[in-house]
């Protein structure tokens, strides 16, 4: 039976890669990173992009995913993941 009282889970930067990895993700150190402001990010659903700021060192491995998971943002510049959700609870980042 599914439990009535679920609460929205959200996961902000490392946040982000701690849900992944809970989910049975894998993440990998990227070779210089995303630092700095203007790093554009296309959300998956509408494909628009939002301009974002960044500052982390690993990211998560997309193709890592479990069933039931999606990615929800892509880094536009070395498409990264930057984001992730749940296909029907309200778990995401």
């Amino acid at each position: 039976m599914e439990q009535q009282d679920t609460k929205p889970v959200f996961g902000i930067c490392l946040g982000h890669q701690i849900l992944s990895l809970v989910i049975g993700a894998k993440t990998y150190k990227m070779k210089y990173g995303n630092r700095g402001h203007n790093q554009p990010c296309i959300h998956e659903g509408t494909r628009r992009c939002f301009i974002t700021s960044q500052n982390h060192g690993y990211a998560v491995d997309a193709a890592t995913l479990p069933d039931g998971w999606s990615p929800l943002f892509t880094n536009a510049n070395d498409q990264s993941n930057e984001g992730i959700v749940h296909d029907s609870k309200p778990f995401f980042r």
